[in-house]
């Protein structure tokens, strides 16, 4: 079981921004940017490419609703869309909030919030949603 699946689960704890039957989305706890979010399918692939097309198609349209939610809570020109899945054996979409392009590099620092920050941001996002 991935880290990812835990999630879902609940084994781990996250800042959780929506979730369906079928997918899930929360902050990533080593953020890029504030915002920064990860959408996976709650099924465990490895590569986003192997997910059937059904599963790939609903996983892009998820993201898509909540990188508006996204955009319409953290000030931002746009979302950056990331797929890497080298760190993670489960698909994922990295969704990040961007100003330049430099805020897409994966080698910059990470931001180090603290758990209230991170629970405001979730809660800002998630009120995008309804």
């Amino acid at each position: 079981m991935t880290i990812f699946s835990k999630i879902v689960t609940g084994e781990i704890p996250c800042y959780k921004i929506a979730e369906d039957e079928r997918y899930f989305a929360f902050l990533d706890i080593n953020p890029m940017t504030k915002g920064h979010t990860l959408v996976i399918p709650k099924v465990e692939e490895d590569y986003i490419f192997n997910l059937d097309d059904d599963t790939f198609n609903g996983l892009t349209l998820f993201a898509k609703k909540v990188a508006a939610a996204i955009e319409n809570a953290m000030p931002c020109k746009r979302i950056g869309v990331a797929v890497i899945g080298l760190e993670v054996p489960h698909a994922h979409i990295h969704l990040i909030p961007i100003n330049q392009e430099s805020d897409m590099n994966f080698k910059n620092p990470k931001l180090q919030l603290s758990p209230e920050e991170m629970t405001a941001i979730s809660t800002k996002i998630r009120k995008e949603l309804l």
